[in-house]
Protein backbone atom coordinates (compact mmCIF):
# COMPACT_ATOMS: atom_id res chain seq x y z
CA UNK A 1 0.00 0.00 0.00
CA UNK A 2 1.00 3.58 -0.66
CA UNK A 3 -0.21 6.63 1.22
CA UNK A 4 -0.17 10.07 -0.37
CA UNK A 5 -0.62 13.36 1.46
CA UNK A 6 -0.90 16.65 -0.40
CA UNK A 7 -0.15 20.09 1.00
CA UNK A 8 0.51 23.60 -0.22
CA UNK A 9 -2.89 24.64 -1.46
CA UNK A 10 -4.39 28.01 -0.62
CA UNK A 11 -5.92 31.19 -1.95
CA UNK A 12 -4.04 33.49 -4.29
CA UNK A 13 -4.81 36.28 -6.67
CA UNK A 14 -4.61 35.87 -10.41
CA UNK A 15 -1.03 35.94 -11.59
CA UNK A 16 0.24 34.45 -8.35
CA UNK A 17 2.08 31.21 -7.66
CA UNK A 18 1.75 28.18 -5.43
CA UNK A 19 3.77 25.02 -4.94
CA UNK A 20 1.94 21.83 -4.09
CA UNK A 21 3.67 18.92 -2.40
CA UNK A 22 2.72 15.27 -2.24
CA UNK A 23 4.48 13.16 0.36
CA UNK A 24 4.46 9.42 -0.25
CA UNK A 25 4.90 6.64 2.26
CA UNK A 26 4.56 2.89 2.34
CA UNK A 27 5.53 0.74 -0.65
CA UNK A 28 6.74 3.66 -2.75
CA UNK A 29 9.47 1.57 -4.41
CA UNK A 30 6.76 0.00 -6.57
CA UNK A 31 5.55 3.31 -7.96
CA UNK A 32 6.33 3.93 -11.65
CA UNK A 33 4.04 6.80 -12.56
CA UNK A 34 2.68 9.76 -10.64
CA UNK A 35 0.46 12.64 -11.51
CA UNK A 36 -1.43 15.69 -10.39
CA UNK A 37 -5.14 15.92 -11.11
CA UNK A 38 -7.74 18.53 -10.36
CA UNK A 39 -11.47 18.66 -10.04
CA UNK A 40 -13.56 21.80 -10.06
CA UNK A 41 -17.17 21.83 -8.82
CA UNK A 42 -19.53 20.11 -11.25
CA UNK A 43 -16.64 19.00 -13.45
CA UNK A 44 -14.84 15.74 -13.97
CA UNK A 45 -11.38 15.00 -12.71
CA UNK A 46 -8.71 16.01 -15.19
CA UNK A 47 -5.03 15.29 -15.46
CA UNK A 48 -2.82 18.32 -15.00
CA UNK A 49 0.71 16.95 -15.02
CA UNK A 50 2.30 13.53 -14.89
CA UNK A 51 5.74 12.03 -14.57
CA UNK A 52 7.17 8.63 -15.37
CA UNK A 53 9.19 8.13 -12.21
CA UNK A 54 11.35 5.47 -13.86
CA UNK A 55 12.16 7.15 -17.18
CA UNK A 56 11.80 10.72 -15.98
CA UNK A 57 9.58 12.00 -18.78
CA UNK A 58 6.81 14.41 -17.89
CA UNK A 59 3.58 15.48 -19.53
CA UNK A 60 1.18 18.39 -19.11
CA UNK A 61 -2.35 19.32 -19.97
CA UNK A 62 -2.46 21.98 -22.69
CA UNK A 63 -4.16 24.39 -20.30
CA UNK A 64 -1.15 24.45 -17.95
CA UNK A 65 1.81 24.08 -20.29
CA UNK A 66 4.38 26.77 -19.67
CA UNK A 67 2.82 27.65 -16.30
CA UNK A 68 3.05 24.45 -14.23
CA UNK A 69 6.07 22.27 -13.57
CA UNK A 70 6.04 18.80 -12.06
CA UNK A 71 9.10 17.52 -10.25
CA UNK A 72 10.09 14.82 -7.82
CA UNK A 73 12.53 14.41 -4.96
CA UNK A 74 13.16 10.70 -4.68
CA UNK A 75 15.18 11.07 -1.48
CA UNK A 76 12.16 12.64 0.20
CA UNK A 77 9.54 10.53 -1.60
CA UNK A 78 7.86 13.78 -2.54
CA UNK A 79 6.20 15.00 -5.71
CA UNK A 80 5.82 18.70 -6.41
CA UNK A 81 3.72 20.87 -8.66
CA UNK A 82 4.99 24.40 -9.12
CA UNK A 83 2.15 26.56 -10.40
CA UNK A 84 2.77 30.03 -11.78
CA UNK A 85 0.69 32.71 -13.45
CA UNK A 86 -2.44 31.22 -11.92
CA UNK A 87 -5.86 32.25 -13.19
CA UNK A 88 -9.39 31.72 -11.82
CA UNK A 89 -9.88 28.74 -14.16
CA UNK A 90 -7.21 26.91 -12.13
CA UNK A 91 -9.48 26.93 -9.08
CA UNK A 92 -10.10 23.33 -8.07
CA UNK A 93 -9.29 20.58 -5.62
CA UNK A 94 -5.90 19.19 -6.58
CA UNK A 95 -5.07 15.55 -6.06
CA UNK A 96 -1.85 13.60 -6.19
CA UNK A 97 -2.02 10.06 -7.57
CA UNK A 98 0.33 7.16 -8.13
CA UNK A 99 0.35 3.86 -9.95
CA UNK A 100 2.63 0.86 -10.28
CA UNK A 101 2.48 0.66 -14.07
CA UNK A 102 4.16 2.95 -16.60
CA UNK A 103 1.59 2.02 -19.27
CA UNK A 104 0.08 5.18 -20.78
CA UNK A 105 1.62 7.22 -17.99
CA UNK A 106 1.75 10.31 -20.17
CA UNK A 107 -1.99 10.16 -20.88
CA UNK A 108 -2.91 10.89 -17.25
CA UNK A 109 -6.02 8.74 -17.24
CA UNK A 110 -7.53 8.92 -13.73
CA UNK A 111 -9.00 5.41 -13.77
CA UNK A 112 -5.54 3.89 -14.28
CA UNK A 113 -4.19 5.19 -10.98
CA UNK A 114 -4.01 2.94 -7.93
CA UNK A 115 -3.48 5.41 -5.11
CA UNK A 116 -4.88 8.86 -4.36
CA UNK A 117 -4.32 11.56 -1.79
CA UNK A 118 -7.10 13.42 -0.04
CA UNK A 119 -6.62 16.59 -2.08
CA UNK A 120 -5.67 20.19 -1.40
CA UNK A 121 -7.79 23.16 -2.41
CA UNK A 122 -6.48 25.86 -4.72
CA UNK A 123 -8.54 29.02 -5.11
CA UNK A 124 -7.55 31.80 -7.50
CA UNK A 125 -9.37 35.10 -7.36
CA UNK A 126 -9.48 37.69 -10.13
Amino acid sequence: QVQLVESGGGSVQAGGSLRLSCAGSGSTDNIACMGWFRQAPSKGREGVAGVDTVGGSSSYADSVKGRFTISQDNAKNTLYLQMSNLNPEDTAMYYCAARTSRYLCGRMVPTLYDYWGQGTQVTVSS
